[in-house]
């Protein structure tokens, strides 16, 4: 067993694996893991900066911000998700699992962000206790492949470009579910810097929506230069 399954509550082992259709098939279940993902991302996004920092001392901002969109894209973090075990270990509606749940990439990505969560608040808030396991999973992934810029993630392309025009305000993504089902959810996400809204984005999940929505942004953006 992977050691970021290994948790001393194992009740937030059971939520973290929990999507919100199995909680809804299953009125026993009093919570689901979508918090749990929220605060797993922040963590791996912390992790993948420092990881990088660390090792690559050389290494510029601007090549450091396109490894760690790559470290923590939703297709590298399935194929973490698959590596620790998580596949056939997620709580999925019966409905989702007809669909192929335990292979989609999205329902991957943020199960292992909520695991990360649920970890780091099991062990204490360690992050030393953490650390370790998220480093050995940035080691597997080559670092020497030549990137493909047109697959940058959009948030870490209109940040950059912010950055270099003077702002020192980070974008804020307010992304909300507005409809769909557990099949096919659809969210709205808008993108502000400071209280000014800049573009808006639609998507089956939260990181579609925001991408979109940092698309849309970074196309008025530079149309108004």
């Amino acid at each position: 067993m992977h050691q970021l399954l290994m948790f001393n509550d194992e009740k937030l082992l059971r939520q973290a694996l929990t999507h919100r259709s199995y909680a809804h098939e299953h009125p026993d279940e009093t919570s689901d893991n979508e918090r749990l993902e929220f605060f797993g991302d922040a963590i791996l996004n912390f992790l993948s900066g420092e990881y990088l920092y660390q090792r690559y001392p050389e290494m510029g901002e601007d090549e450091m911000t396109r490894r760690r969109a790559a470290l923590v894209d939703e297709k590298q973090l399935a194929k973490f998700a698959i590596e620790v075990g998580l596949d056939f270990r997620m709580r999925l509606g019966d409905g989702l699992i007809r669909a192929g749940g335990y292979h989609n990439q999205n329902l991957l990505s943020s199960t292992l962000e909520a695991v990360v969560g649920a970890y780091y608040l099991d062990k204490g808030c360690n992050i030393d206790v953490i650390r370790s396991s998220i480093h050995e999973l940035f080691d597997s992934v080559p670092q020497g492949n030549k990137i493909n810029h047109s697959t940058i993630d959009p948030k870490n392309k209109f940040q950059a470009f912010i950055q270099v025009n003077g702002s020192t305000v980070p974008p804020k993504y307010i992304t909300e579910k507005k409809g769909g089902s557990d099949h096919s959810p659809e969210f709205i996400s808008k993108v502000y810097i400071g209280d000014k809204l800049c573009g808006e984005g639609k998507g089956h999940s939260k990181k579609d929506a925001e991408k979109q929505a940092a698309e849309s942004a970074l196309a008025k953006l530079k149309k108004g230069r």
